[in-house]
Order: structure tokens, then C-alpha cells, then sequence
């Protein structure tokens, strides 16, 4: 394997404790717009996030402040609170193993373009060979187009990557179909999904999964 491939949300880092603290804000500010309770407030705005899971829109929290007109940017709360970007510990060792291995690195993910800003306040933009997001193919995993396009700039073929994710239906669905090597990472331990070439509950695992297929 040339290449190992990573989603960001849930399988590098967790965003929310970053969510956790903007959201109470913004059901408040809703509410005293709509005239509505906070609760009420809360299952309108959520509501929206449900009905387009998994839709190109789905994955920016932009798109969903400008829907409820709430004056909030999500670039600026990641500058402003980047301590609550919470990068799993076993993501720097990983990282660093597979880059003394000789690895090409990238990123896919269906995020905007502060994705990349997500990557540069945690440190971990140094270790990554490429990243591609959905502003720069205007698509979204499991898009075969997102994933061939972050081979092309690695100069890989299908066959010699691994696409590392936490999505059964983005990550590893569309890493299958383009020929890449699933690995499937369920950190909570959900069960009854065969779907994955690999499933993982942490990123240390990678280096038995890869030593094998050597």
C-alpha cells in the first residue's frame, strides 16, 4: 500500500465540544427571533440538520445559520475557540508511524473549505500530502469523483490506497467503489455491520491491518 486516506470528523478529531457550546447560543437567539420557546427553537433547527443528512448542505454549518439567519460564521468560532477542536490521541502516533513508513498521506472529506482550517489550528495539516474537500470537486463522498481526485494528486492507484473512515455510507461505501481498501473505524462500538474490508475501534490498529497487507 502506497497511500492511506483519512476522513477528518470522528475519525481524526471530534468537533463537538465546539458544538456543544455554540448550539445553546443559537437555540437562544432563535427563540427570540421566532418568539418561540428555546425547546421549540432547538427542534426547528434540528429538524433541518435531520431532513438533509448526508445532502451537500448537510455538512456545512454555514448553510444552516444563513437558513435561520443567525449572525454566526463557522470559520470565526474556530479561531476563536480552536482548544474545543478535540484530536483524538491515538491520531498524531498513527500519523506519525505511517509517515516514517514511507506513506503517502491525504485527506476526503465532504466538508467545506474550513476544513482545512480544522486541520491547520490542531497541527495536523503538516502530515498530510494532500486534502481535498467538496468545494474543490463541488461533491461529496461517496462521489467516486472526490476520492479519484485526491489519488490522482498522490499519483495512486486505487488498489495501493486505504481509505481510513467513520461513515459506513460516504467513507466506506465510496472508498469500495472506487477499488480502494476500506477500513471502517467504529470508535463506539456499534454492531452488526460486515460492509467494511477492515473495521477498527482506534487508529493503532492500522498498523496490524497494513502489516498485513504488505
Amino acid at each position: 500500500m502506497k497511500a492511506v486516506l483519512f476522513d477528518i470528523d470522528g475519525t481524526l478529531m471530534s468537533e463537538m465540544p465546539l458544538i456543544q457550546l455554540f448550539l445553546p447560543w443559537v437555540y437562544h437567539e432563535l427563540a427570540k427571533k421566532l418568539g418561540v420557546t428555546k425547546e421549540e427553537a432547538r427542534n426547528r433547527f434540528l429538524s433541518e440538520i435531520v431532513v438533509r443528512r448526508d445532502t451537500y448542505d448537510w455538512h456545512d454549518w454555514n448553510f444552516f445559520f444563513r437558513l435561520f439567519d443567525v449572525n454566526l460564521r463557522y470559520e470565526d468560532l474556530l479561531r476563536k475557540y480552536p482548544h474545543k477542536l478535540q484530536v483524538y490521541p491515538d491520531t498524531r502516533p498513527t500519523l506519525e508511524w505511517l509517515r516514517s513508513e514511507g506513506c503517502k498521506l491525504g485527506v476526503v472529506t465532504s466538508g467545506p473549505a474550513y476544513q482545512r482550517l480544522k486541520l491547520e489550528l490542531t497541527g495536523l495539516k503538516e502530515y498530510f500530502d494532500v486534502v481535498v474537500t467538496r468545494e474543490d470537486v463541488k461533491t461529496i463522498k461517496p462521489d467516486p469523483k472526490i476520492f479519484l481526485v485526491a489519488l490522482e494528486a498522490l499519483n495512486t492507484r486505487p488498489e495501493e490506497a486505504v481509505f481510513v473512515g467513520d461513515s459506513l455510507t460516504q467513507d466506506v461505501y465510496g472508498a469500495k467503489n472506487v477499488g480502494m481498501t476500506s477500513v471502517w473505524v467504529n470508535r463506539s462500538g456499534e454492531r452488526g455491520h460486515h460492509f467494511a474490508d477492515y473495521e477498527i475501534r482506534t487508529l493503532h490498529e492500522l498498523r496490524k491491518i497494513l502489516g498485513g497487507l504488505e
